[in-house]
């Protein structure tokens, strides 16, 4: 390289200048901040696995010690209020959906006869928890069921008190038919006959019904459950909940339910048709949307009081059906017994205000036990299970504030220390470096929410695979376009092969400190894993996605350091190239 006299350079050295810092101190750098970033690529890679392994494997506190059940309702009440019960659980299916005349005329029918409402579900909004909710009347984290649906081999029996479990030690005799996931949920002794498969679709729903229409034109099963399930197999594989295909399957399902109905005697018996949860409209559900989370509630027959009521919760349902049944109300719920909708005295309604005392009061007690907080027992007013489900939330929440307030020192000192470094050594570069994240979370969440239309929670994701390479692709194609223009403004392509590795190596880092303060509030409120208590899903799955984010980010950017030494090594023997060449 020629550099020539003192004063104006020759045409050979017309170029711009290389990082005056010192190559050693930056090649020092470099290799720590390579460094740092394989550490977090692993570590984020650990951490993803770990946290979804540890919901995967949630166990309830009450799944050691589960409260005891108490009377059977019919020994306060004096007589059950229905010869029985058939429970017809249509999967998938959203309220507004059962609400179109044009699609399940029947079930808008049978609501002019019936007590019905908006019922309201919460997070996870899977099937294999929704279906625990409904039977044990206690929400995801109480009621021990799976947080997320799991394979077949490995689905848990429920250990909590269920309507199953309830009907036979009153003396009633149950069935099943339906879906093969219910053969491993519910205790197998306290289901007397059963249909299962593992088809989904109408020919399966079909089966499902022939195999229970025998058991309706008896007496001898008092609570049946029916599982119809091509809804939901409409909403996840043939285009979304209100497509064609959709809407064809909630008719037929309307159909199956009519012949079903058509087959009872409602003046004796009682029809119950609801849902485990309803489908974002590409399809899919899980997360906290509220298409997913709303499902119809409808109630017909003896014991009933026809009419439009107050929204309802899922957790209401169990205790409802087993005040009709006579039964004993699940020793886990946390709903009530829906009175306004039955037909009963004000002594029976006393009476079953009284057993649901005790019931609350004894989950309540057991809870805390669990969770080993304390607290004094609630204030009791009217509204029973409302005193006793705040005073429960409080113990919750005594024991995570205990919990969350170290976490949050921590989280705040992990996010200011970096800051505090930025901004005693800000220069330009920096600014750049910062724009330059904040242009990759534009690129990230532009394909996300705007292009592709993702809803940011689970509901969408078909599969933890799918869910990965969709955020490896993105990532690093917002990675590499970010870059790209931050090393424009920095010159970066013209510097030293060690100065083009510092601008990736920071950009990289950048983006990675960004990307961790969702990681960082995630960890505050729900710790790093599924512990004792389910997370807050939002904002879980905002950081689950910005750690799987994090693990690609801090691979690509070594890889881009690399591309940008070479570009400046090609540039660099270009221009020595050039300096040999003799001008005219």
């Amino acid at each position: 390289m020629t550099i020539g006299r003192i004063g104006r350079p020759t045409l050979a050295v017309q170029r711009p200048l290389v990082s005056q810092s010192n190559p050693m101190t930056t090649s020092r750098w470099n290799i720590l901040a390579a460094t740092v970033c394989l550490t977090i690529s692993f570590g984020a890679y650990l951490w993803a696995t770990a946290m979804m392994d540890s919901i995967y494997a949630f166990r309830s506190p009450l799944s050691a010690n589960p409260p005891r059940p108490g009377k059977p309702l019919s020994q306060v009440t004096g007589f059950p209020m229905t010869l029985r019960v058939v429970f017809v659980l249509i999967d998938g299916l959203r309220y507004d959906q059962s609400m179109d005349p044009q699609v399940m005329p029947f079930l808008n029918e049978l609501r002019q006869q019936a007590a019905w409402t908006i019922m309201h579900s919460r997070p996870p909004s899977y099937s294999a928890p929704g279906y625990t909710v409904l039977f044990t009347g206690s929400w995801p984290e109480l009621s021990d069921g799976p947080a997320l649906n799991l394979e077949y081999d490995d689905l848990p029996i429920w250990t909590q008190d269920n309507l199953f479990s309830a009907a036979r030690r009153t003396g009633l005799e149950t069935a099943v038919s339906g879906f093969y996931w219910f053969e491993k949920l519910i205790p197998q002794g306290d289901v007397a006959r059963a249909y299962y498969t593992p088809g989904e679709d109408q020919q399966a729903d079909r089966a499902v019904v022939d195999a229970a229409l025998p058991w309706l034109r008896g007496n001898k099963y008092q609570f049946i459950l029916i599982h119809l399930d091509q809804v939901d197999y409409a909403g996840h594989h043939e285009g979304g909940p209100l497509s064609p295909a959709g809407k064809a399957a909630a008719a037929l399902a309307d159909n199956l339910v009519r012949e079903i109905a058509e087959n009872l005697d409602l003046t004796r018996e009682t029809l119950f048709v609801g849902s485990d949860h309803g489908h974002i409209l590409s399809g899919g559900h899980g997360g906290n949307e509220q298409a997913v989370l709303r499902e119809p509630f409808i109630l017909a027959g003896a014991g009933v009081v026809p009419g439009k009521y107050a929204d309802a919760n899922m957790v209401d349902v169990a205790p409802t059906l087993a005040a009709l049944l006579g039964a004993n109300i699940p020793a886990s719920t946390q709903g009530r017994v829906l009175n306004e909708l039955l037909d009963i005295s004000s002594s029976q309604a006393a009476a079953i205000r009284e057993a649901t005392r005790l019931q609350q009061a004894q989950l309540l007690n057991y809870y805390k036990k669990a969770i080993e907080a304390d607290g004094s027992s609630p204030v009791l007013s009217e509204e029973v299970v409302s005193t006793y489900q705040a005073a429960l939330t409080a113990a919750r929440q005594s024991r995570l504030n205990l919990e969350r307030l170290p976490r949050g020192l921590a989280a705040m000192v992990v996010a200011v220390s970096p800051l505090v470094v930025l901004i005693r050594r800000r220069s330009h570069a920096t600014g750049i470096y910062l724009l330059g994240g904040l242009i990759y979370l534009a690129l990230f969440n532009l394909r996300y929410a705007i292009l592709d239309q993702h809803s940011y929670s689970l509901s969408w994701v078909a599969s933890s695979d799918a869910l990965v390479l969709y955020c490896l692709t993105t990532t690093a194609i917002s990675l590499v376009t970010s870059w790209f223009i931050t090393s424009f403004f920095l010159g970066s392509f013209i510097k030293s092969p060690g100065a083009s590795i510092n601008a990736a190596l920071s950009l990289s880092l950048i983006v990675i400190y960004l990307l961790a303060l969702p990681v960082g509030l995630s960890y505050t409120l729900n710790g790093p894993l599924a512990t004792w208590y389910l997370p807050d899903f939002p904002t879980m799955y905002l950081a689950f996605i910005s750690i799987l984010q994090i693990m690609v980010v801090a691979l690509v950017g070594i890889l881009l350091g690399g591309l940008a030494a070479l570009i400046a090594h090609v540039r660099r023997w270009v221009w020595a190239h050039r300096a040999r060449i003799p001008t005219e």
